[in-house]
């Protein structure tokens, strides 16, 4: 069974990540989405309410689980029995970001794990978590850039 794990704090699930979401979902046989803890990041929404949103954003499709976890991203992958990462791409810098944690996971996880890139569609490449916590923090209108389960 190909399993991956697509992980990231979410806060708030976005359209970028949901495009990434809906175009993951048949290449895998099961898809979880894990919210991870990063003790170097403050958030805006508990754990339950970005797992809630997440959850109505995903509850159509048969192949989804939503997990949280607090360990290593390989610690949890080995967990779970997945093969694979899956994260997704808005620009050049998350390339390279994401390409020395892809080759830092490999290589602690004895090569028992790949990292599979996405690129986020083009007209959703600009969403980024932290711009809408701005958009809300401020009083905007953040609803055409996250799904409709995140509407506070």
């Amino acid at each position: 069974m190909k399993t991956a794990v697509f992980p990231g704090s979410f806060d708030p699930i976005t359209l970028g990540h949901y495009d990434i979401i809906e175009r993951a979902v048949p290449l895998f046989d099961k898809l979880i989405i894990a919210i991870g803890y990063n003790s170097q990041k403050k958030y805006m929404f508990s754990l339950e309410r970005r797992m809630e949103f997440i959850k109505k954003s995903v509850e159509h499709f048969g192949n989804v689980e939503v997990d949280h976890f607090s360990t290593l991203t390989v610690d949890y992958c080995k967990e779970k029995n997945a093969q694979f990462i899956l994260r997704g791409l808005r620009n050049p810098a998350d390339f390279e970001f994401e390409k020395a944690i892809a080759h830092t996971n490999r290589t602690i996880s004895h090569k028992n794990l790949e990292t599979v890139f996405l690129l986020t569609s083009s007209g959703k490449s600009f969403i980024s978590s932290s711009i809408v916590r701005e958009i809300i923090n401020m009083g905007g209108d953040y609803k055409l850039l996250v799904p409709k389960s995140v509407y506070v």
